[in-house]
């Protein structure tokens, strides 16, 4: 399993280029939109092998529907709780092949099985301080 540090800031996929005898990994443009990152700033970078498999150990959430986009957060602490469901728009595709998707403040939601431009109704399994895990419990009917 892949540990994800409670300090991670962004996530996503990337190729390393090569530009007059440097490497370069090149930030999506969203990053910065979305607050995730901002310019002039210095980050740590962790590179993920793109053909590792991340495994989730964690424990099935109980399944209780929370109220959509009215549950009230501390806003230094994440966006989303355990159990919360919520409908959310897949922006991308990690390295594992699972769905991105941002919530408030730039925050990260996984969604295993779901591709850029979903749009599907999740539950939220696993929080963590910068990114969540969650499963689809209802797709994008526009999918079919």
């Amino acid at each position: 399993m892949v540990e994800i540090s409670d300090s991670l800031c962004s996530l996503f996929t990337a190729k390393i280029k090569e530009e007059d005898g440097t490497f370069v990994i090149e930030i999506p443009p969203s990053e910065i939109k979305h607050g995730a990152l901002t310019g002039d700033e210095t980050y740590r970078i962790a590179l993920l092998d793109s053909s590792s498999e991340a495994e989730s150990t964690s424990p099935q959430a109980p399944r209780h529907p929370a109220s959509q986009g009215s549950t009230s957060h501390d806003s230094s602490g994440p966006p989303v709780d355990e159990g919360e469901v919520r409908d959310v728009t897949i922006e991308t595709v990690g390295d594992q092949g699972d769905g991105i998707a941002k919530v408030e403040r730039g925050y990260v939601v996984i969604v295993p099985g779901a591709q850029p431009g979903d749009e599907p109704t999740v539950e939220i399994e696993q929080v963590q301080e910068n990114v969540a895990f969650a499963s689809i419990v209802d797709s994008d009917p526009r999918a079919l």
